[in-house]
């Protein structure tokens, strides 16, 4: 079956995201997302919750995953950047790297699988960094 056709479901995504234990599973993870017929998504600091999007405008919302974090209003570029390395590098859990995110001003992160990228933006919705994901 082509991913075109694919309707992916919550309990797929689930299922997916149950493997990642740290930032260094991110890129399996995403070949993962590829293969249910994700093309892009975007998660939200703020609770969690993240909308899975594919083709002919499938969409799937997952529930808030934590009670809401305050995102700062100011973001921190560098400091971020020093967070989501330590991440990658599989230092940190998810809980704890959504957090950093929130007090680095980090709103929201979209990734999109054709491209390959994955994109932070800050509360204004401006474009903090845009990293390649690693096949």
């Amino acid at each position: 079956m082509k991913n075109q056709q694919l309707l992916f479901t919550g309990d797929q995504i689930s299922e997916a995201h149950g493997k990642v234990k740290s930032g260094a599973d991110f890129p399996a993870y995403i070949q993962d997302l590829k293969e249910l017929g994700v093309t892009h998504y975007e998660t939200f600091v703020h609770d969690g919750h993240t909308d899975y999007f594919g083709y002919n405008g499938h969409k799937i919302t997952s529930a808030p995953k934590y009670s809401n974090l305050p995102i700062t209003e100011t973001s921190d570029k560098k400091q971020f950047q020093t967070d989501l390395k330590l991440h990658q590098e599989g230092k940190t859990d998810y809980p704890t790297f959504c957090k950093d995110c929130a007090a680095s001003g980090i709103k929201k992160w979209a990734v999109h699988m054709a491209k390959m990228t994955c994109t932070y933006y800050d509360k204004a919705g401006n474009r903090i960094l845009v990293e390649q994901i690693p096949k």
